[in-house]
């Protein structure tokens, strides 16, 4: 794969919608490539119940940390008209998103939602005790990941912000640079970088932050505590805790996109199939009738969102 400049790259992702598949915390989540959705796994608060969407463009799901106190989830879909709809649990409002309007890209977490608006700034709603929906300050984003109780910022030259839990310095992300995608955990923070390099700050108490060796990497997902990516060769690479066997993708090819849960990860082949590894208490593993899935790249754009924006 060539790699190109992380300006380039981040304009690139501005256009382009790239999040067919997503992993919650007992769910998963996937788009067709005729805009509507699928998801199996748990339901107790509706978070699978997407069968009525359609013209959708991204996905996106709330992940958690497994705790005996946490397990709700929400699943968000980006329509094609830049508007978004919101099903699950929602005690937190994090399901409150029907007047958001212009939006390009979404993220969900545990208890909120996070929006980026075209012009780049951005929204959030849900929890926000620990300052992890401050986000109104933001400005010229061009991409957001949630984790648990912190939300990241990516600039358009390819910096990095962060708001919110800092106690194991996910947040320290201020001397990133090059970065052209970045995704958040329960307490740790992955950044890619432009010459398929990847960095990691914070909890690393499963290793889900040794990725200092890792090359070729064009995309990369998060869960809880593990951390995937996805190689150019269209290979895979896990890191991080393995109790449920969810970084078990060595195995895997012909790759195009990852998504990871709590204690699962999805893989996205070029044939629009889907296969997962990991916790399948739930279902939420249970992928392998999917098919017709949306491919990343797919040009199917926002309709406001001119192609030489």
């Amino acid at each position: 794969m060539d790699y190109i400049s992380p300006k380039e790259a981040v304009l690139k992702m501005k256009r382009w919608q790239k999040d067919p598949i997503a992993a919650g915390r007992r769910h998963t989540v996937a788009l067709k490539s005729d805009g509507t959705v699928m998801a199996v796994g748990d339901n107790k608060y509706g978070q699978c119940d997407v069968s009525g969407w359609s013209d959708v463009v991204a996905v996106a799901a709330g992940n958690v940390h497994m705790a005996t106190n946490t397990g709700n989830a929400h699943t968000v879909g980006l329509k094609l008209d830049g508007t978004v709809a919101a099903v699950g649990w929602n005690k937190h409002d994090q399901c409150d998103v029907s007047g958001w309007r212009d939006i390009m890209a979404v993220a969900a977490a545990w208890r909120r939602t996070i929006g980026l608006k075209s012009d780049g700034t951005v929204v959030a709603v849900g929890r926000n005790s620990e300052g992890q929906c401050n986000v109104s300050g933001w400005r010229d984003i061009v991409a957001v990941a949630a984790g648990d109780w912190h939300t990241i910022g990516l600039k358009s030259d390819g910096t990095v912000m962060a708001v919110g839990n800092n106690r194991y310095r996910q947040c320290k992300v201020s001397d990133w640079g090059n970065i052209v995608a970045a995704a958040a955990g329960y307490l740790h923070t992955i950044g890619l970088k432009s010459d398929g390099t990847v960095i990691a700050v914070g909890d690393n108490k499963y290793g889900q932050c040794d990725v200092n060796g890792w090359r070729g990497i064009v995309a990369i997902a998060v869960g809880s505590t593990h951390t995937v990516g996805l190689k150019s060769d269209g290979t895979v690479a896990a890191v991080g805790w393995n109790e449920y066997g969810q970084c078990n993708v060595s195995d895997w090819s012909d790759i195009v996109a990852v998504a990871a849960g709590c204690t699962h990860t999805v893989g996205l082949k070029s044939d629009g199939t889907v296969i997962a590894v990991g916790d399948n208490e739930y279902g939420q593993c249970d992928v392998n009738g999917w098919s017709g899935i949306r491919l990343p790249g797919n040009k199917y754009l926002l309709t406001n969102k001119p192609e030489n924006q």
